[in-house]
C-alpha cells in the first residue's frame, strides 16, 4: 500500500515563498532558487538589485551604481523601466519600513537624473515625481524631508524635452501644507517648513519659465504658496529674520532660519513676475494682511511691501500702487488703524519706487489720498460710520488724527517724486478741491463757517503744503500761475489763525527757490547779513512779468496778515521770512521801493488808532517793520539808508527795546500793558528814506507816496468787513463812471518828451488815484448816515435824469406831418408822436 504524500500546510507553503522572493531581492548568493532564477531576471532589473547591500548601513554600492548609470547611457530605452523597477521597490521598502533601502534608492534616482538627459527622461521622470510624492504623502518627517530634497534637486535641472502633461498641483499643495506643520518637536517642526519652503521654490523654478507646464501665477496656486511663505516670514515662535554678523558670514546657510529663506524665495518668485501677474502675487498679500489683522502693527506690512518693491521690476512699481490704492478704497469702512496702516504701506512705497511710483493716472493717485482724507474729517467729525458687517462703530479721534497725517504725509511722499510739470498739475488739483468761501460751487453761505469745511481746508492746505516743500520752478509764472495764486491767497482774509499761516508757509514754499528760508525762521536784527552766507541770483525776465502781475496783491495780503488780531509770533515770522524771500527772489529797483514804502505802512498801521490791535500786535508790527528795513538796507548796500535805520534801532535798543524783536519775538514777551504812540528818533521817516535812496537813483516820487492797500472784490471773502465798506466799495465804482467827472482835456502833440513824461507820471497818477478812492472809502464809513443817503438819492435822480435823456434821444421817432412845437427860449423842437397815433403806408404794413 503505498504511503500517501503529505500535504503541506497552507502558511508553510506561503512563508517559503516569501522567503524566496526575498532571497532573490536582495541577491542573496546561496542556495539553489538564487542561482537558478537570477539568471532569468532581465538585466536591468539585476543591476538595479546589485546597487543595494545587504545591510542598508553600508549605503550605496558605488561601482554597482556606476554600472547602472552606464547601462542607462548606453540603453536610455531602458531608462524608464529602471525608473518603474526603482519606484516598486521603493514603494515596497516604504510599506515595510525600509528605510534605508529607501534612501539608496532615492540617492540612485538623484544620479540617474542628473546623468541622463536623453529624449526619453519624461518617462523616467514620471516615475521619479511617483516617488517623490510617495514620500511626501508618509506621515514621517525625514521622509517628508528626504522627498523634498530629491524634488528640489530635480527642479534645478533644465530639461532638454518638453512635458506636455506633467502636473505639479500636489507639490504645491504638499509643500504649502509643510510650511503651515505644527509638529509638536520645535527642531522638526522648523525643518519641515523649511523643505516646504524649499519645496515651493522648487515648483516655482521648474515652471516659471515652462510656457508648457500649468501656469504658476494663477489665483489658484498663488493663493496657496503666497500666504505659505508670509507665513513664515512674520516674526513669532523664533522665526523672526536677523542679519547674521559677519562672523557668522560663512555659517549663514548651515543656520539659516525659516524667515531668511522665506524672504529669499518670496523675492525670487516677485523677481519673476512679468507685468500681467503682479496683481496675481500682490493679492494674496493683501488678503493674509487682512485676515491676520497685520495691518495694525504696520511693521510685518510695511517689511512685506519693501520685499515687494525692491524685488519687482522697477517699470512694474506703479502696479503695486494701484492695488495699494485700490485696497485702501475698498477698506474706507474699516477702522483708523487698518487705514492708516494701509497708508503708511503707501508712503514706504512710493518712497522705494521714486518716479515709477504714480504711473500714468498722476491725478488719481491723489484723487484717492484727498477722498480719504475727507471721508476721515467725517468720520471725526460725525464719530461713527456704517460698518457693512458690524453695523455703526464708533471711531477713535485720535486714530482718525493718525490717518489724516499719515495721508498728508503720503500726498507729499508722492509728490516728491514728480517732475516740476507734474507737480504743479498736482498743486493746482488740490486746490480746485479746497472749499472757498463765497466762491466753491458746492457750498452755500451758511455753511461758510462749518467746523466740516474749516477741518477740510486745514487737511487740503497741509496736503499743499506737502507738495509744494521742496518745490523749485525757474519761473514763477508757471508755478503760481492765477489759477492757483488767486484762490490761495483769498485764505489769508478768513478768521482762522492756523488756516492764514499755512497760506503763508505754502507762499514761502514756492518762493523759496534757494534754501535761504531757514536763515529767516527767527526775526532779529542782524548787524551783518554777510554772515548768513545767502544765495541770491539776478532777477529773470519771467520773475519781473510776474511780479508786474501778482506784486500788488502780495502786498496787500501781507499788509492785511498784520491787521489780524489773531496773527502770533509764527505768523509775523513767516511774514518776514516772505518779505525777505521776495527782496532776494524777485526783487528789482522798482519791487525794492514798493517792498520799503509796504515796510513803512506796516510802521504807520502799528501807529493808527483807528485800529483796534492788540497791544502785542503793534509792537510785533513795529519789530517786524524794523527787522526787514535792517535787512532791505544792508541789501541795497545804501550807506546812508543803512545808517539812517541803524540810528532808529538804537534808539529803540536804549528806550524803547520792546519795538524790537528781539523782546517781543520770545517765550516771555516783554512788553508795556499799554504803548503809548512813539514819536521822532523811535520812528522810520519816509522823508528821510526817500530823500537818501532819491540821491541813489530810486524812484523819489514812488517813495514819498504812502503805500495804500487796494481794495478789491476778494473782500467780500472777509467775514470781518462791514456794511459801511460794502456801501463804499458799490459808491467807489460807481463814482469812476460819473458825470461829475472832469472833462478829457485836449489831446495834446504826441512828442519823445510827451512819451517819456507820461511813463514817468503813470506811477504818480496811479498813486493821486489810490488816495482819491481812499477819501471816498473814508467820507462813506465816517459820515452821518443822512448824509449817505441824501449822496445816494441825488446821485439815483441824476442816474435817473441821464438815463432819460438818452432814452429819449433814441426812441424818438423821426418827425410826423402833424408839425413842431416851441420850446421855451424860441427853440423849435419836433413834437414826438407815438408809435400806435402815427399813420404808416399800406405798403409799410405788413
Amino acid at each position: 500500500m503505498p504511503v500517501p504524500t503529505p500535504v503541506p500546510e497552507p502558511h508553510a507553503t506561503r512563508r517559503l515563498a516569501l522567503d524566496c522572493r526575498s532571497l532573490l531581492d536582495h541577491r542573496q548568493a546561496s542556495g539553489v532558487c538564487g542561482c537558478c532564477c537570477g539568471a532569468f531576471r532581465p538585466r536591468y532589473k539585476r543591476l538595479v538589485d546589485n546597487i543595494f547591500p545587504e545591510d542598508p548601513e553600508d549605503g550605496l554600492v558605488k561601482a554597482n551604481m556606476e554600472k547602472l548609470t552606464f547601462y542607462a547611457l548606453s540603453a536610455p530605452e531602458k531608462l524608464d523601466r529602471i525608473g518603474a523597477y526603482l519606484s516598486e521597490r521603493l514603494s515596497r521598502d516604504v510599506a515595510r519600513h525600509r528605510y534605508g533601502y529607501v534612501c539608496i534608492a532615492m540617492e540612485a534616482l538623484d544620479q540617474l537624473l542628473m546623468a541622463c538627459h536623453c529624449q526619453s527622461i519624461n518617462l523616467f521622470v514620471e516615475s521619479f515625481l511617483k516617488m517623490v510624492r510617495k514620500l511626501l504623502e508618509s506621515d514621517k518627517p525625514n521622509l517628508q524631508i528626504l522627498g523634498t530634497n530629491s524634488f528640489v534637486k530635480f527642479a534645478n535641472i533644465e530639461e532638454d524635452t518638453p512635458s506636455y502633461h506633467r502636473s505639479y498641483d500636489f507639490f504645491v499643495s504638499r509643500f504649502s501644507e509643510m510650511c503651515h506643520s505644527s509638529f509638536e518637536d520645535p527642531d522638526v517642526r522648523t525643518k519641515i517648513r523649511m523643505a516646504g519652503i524649499k519645496g515651493l521654490q522648487g515648483v516655482v523654478r521648474k515652471t516659471v519659465n515652462d510656457e508648457l507646464q500649468a501656469n504658476i501665477w494663477d489665483p489658484q496656486h498663488m493663493d496657496k504658496i503666497v500666504p505659505s511663505l508670509l507665513f513664515n516670514l512674520q516674526p513669532g515662535e523664533g522665526t523672526e529674520s536677523r542679519s547674521p554678523s559677519p562672523l557668522q558670514a560663512s555659517e549663514v546657510k548651515e543656520k539659516e532660519s525659516p524667515a531668511e529663506l522665506t524672504e529669499r524665495c518670496f523675492r525670487e518668485l516677485l523677481g519673476r513676475a512679468a507685468y500681467g501677474n503682479i496683481k496675481n502675487a500682490v493679492t494674496p498679500v493683501l488678503m493674509h494682511l487682512d485676515n491676520h489683522s497685520l495691518w495694525e502693527g504696520k511693521t510685518f506690512a510695511v517689511r512685506c511691501f519693501k520685499i515687494i518693491m525692491y524685488s519687482i521690476q522697477s517699470q512694474h512699481s506703479h502696479l503695486v500702487i494701484q492695488q495699494l490704492l485700490g485696497h485702501l478704497d475698498a477698506n474706507s469702512k474699516t477702522s483708523a488703524t487698518v487705514r492708516a496702516g494701509i497708508v503708511e504701506v503707501l508712503l514706504e512705497a512710493a518712497a522705494i519706487a521714486a518716479s515709477g511710483s504714480v504711473g500714468p493716472t498722476v491725478l488719481e493717485v491723489f484723487n484717492t489720498l484727498l477722498r480719504q482724507l475727507k471721508l476721515s474729517v467725517d468720520y471725526e467729525l460725525t464719530g461713527s460710520y456704517d460698518c457693512t458687517t458690524m453695523g455703526t462703530k464708533t471711531i477713535k479721534e485720535h486714530e482718525e488724527r493718525q490717518l489724516q497725517e499719515a495721508v498728508i504725509r503720503t500726498i507729499g511722499s508722492f509728490a516728491n517724486t514728480l517732475p516740476t510739470y507734474q507737480r504743479s498739475e498736482v498743486m493746482l488739483f488740490i486746490m480746485g478741491k479746497i472749499p472757498i468761501p463765497g466762491m466753491h460751487p458746492t457750498l452755500q453761505p451758511a455753511d461758510c463757517g462749518s467746523e466740516a469745511d474749516r477741518l477740510i481746508q486745514l487737511m487740503l492746505l497741509k496736503s499743499l503744503r506737502q507738495v509744494t516743500s521742496g518745490f523749485q520752478s525757474t519761473n514763477m509764472l508757471t508755478a503760481l500761475p492765477s489759477s492757483f495764486l488767486d484762490p490761495l491767497l483769498s485764505f489769508a482774509l478768513l478768521e482762522d489763525a492756523d488756516i492764514r499761516l499755512l497760506v503763508l508757509e505754502i507762499l514761502v514754499s514756492l518762493i523759496d527757490r534757494h534754501d535761504n528760508q531757514p536763515k529767516f525762521s527767527t526775526i532779529r536784527i542782524i548787524s551783518d547779513i554777510s554772515v548768513l552766507k545767502l544765495k541770491m541770483e539776478k532777477c529773470s525776465r519771467q520773475d519781473n512779468l510776474f511780479m508786474k502781475k501778482h506784486a500788488q496783491q502780495l502786498y496787500r495780503h501781507i499788509y492785511l496778515s498784520c491787521k489780524e488780531q489773531s496773527s502770533m509770533q509764527p505768523h509775523f515770522e513767516m511774514l518776514y521770512s516772505l518779505l525777505a524771500l521776495i527782496s532776494m527772489e524777485l526783487a528789482n529797483e522798482e519791487v525794492v521801493v514798493d517792498l520799503i514804502r509796504l515796510a513803512l505802512a506796516l510802521q504807520d498801521l502799528a501807529l493808527t488808532s483807528e485800529e483796534t490791535l492788540p497791544v502785542y500786535n503793534r509792537c510785533a508790527v513795529h519789530a517786524l517793520s524794523a527787522a526787514y528795513l535792517n535787512l532791505i538796507c544792508q541789501l541795497t548796500t545804501v550807506p546812508i539808508f543803512c545808517q539812517h535805520v541803524h540810528e532808529v534801532i538804537e534808539v529803540r535798543q536804549k528806550e524803547f527795546p520792546f519795538l524790537l524783536p528781539e523782546d517781543v519775538f520770545t517765550e516771555d514777551p516783554k512788553i508795556p500793558e499799554t504803548l503809548e504812540k512813539p514819536e521822532g528818533e523811535v520812528l522810520f521817516q519816509q522823508a528821510k528814506v526817500t530823500e537818501v535812496l532819491g540821491g541813489s537813483g530810486y524812484n523819489a516820487e514812488r517813495l514819498a507816496t504812502p503805500y495804500i492797500p487796494q481794495f478789491t472784490d476778494e473782500d467780500r471773502l472777509s467775514k470781518r468787513k462791514s456794511i459801511g465798506e460794502t456801501i463804499s466799495l458799490q459808491v467807489e465804482v460807481e463814482s469812476r463812471n460819473s458825470p461829475e467827472k472832469e472833462e478829457r482835456t485836449p489831446a495834446e502833440e504826441i512828442t519823445f518828451e510827451a512819451l517819456k513824461n507820461a511813463i514817468v507820471d503813470t506811477v504818480g497818477m496811479e498813486e493821486q488815484e489810490r488816495e482819491r478812492r481812499r477819501q471816498v472809502v473814508e467820507k462813506f464809513q465816517k459820515a452821518p448816515f443822512e448824509e449817505i443817503a441824501a449822496h445816494c438819492g441825488a446821485r439815483a435822480t441824476m442816474l435817473q435824469s441821464k438815463l432819460s435823456q438818452i432814452f429819449e434821444i433814441t426812441i424818438r421817432p423821426p418827425p410826423s406831418p402833424s408839425g413842431t412845437i416851441t420850446a421855451g427860449y424860441g427853440q423849435t423842437q419836433s413834437r414826438s408822436v407815438p408809435v400806435y397815433e402815427m399813420k404808416f403806408p399800406d405798403l409799410c404794413v405788413y
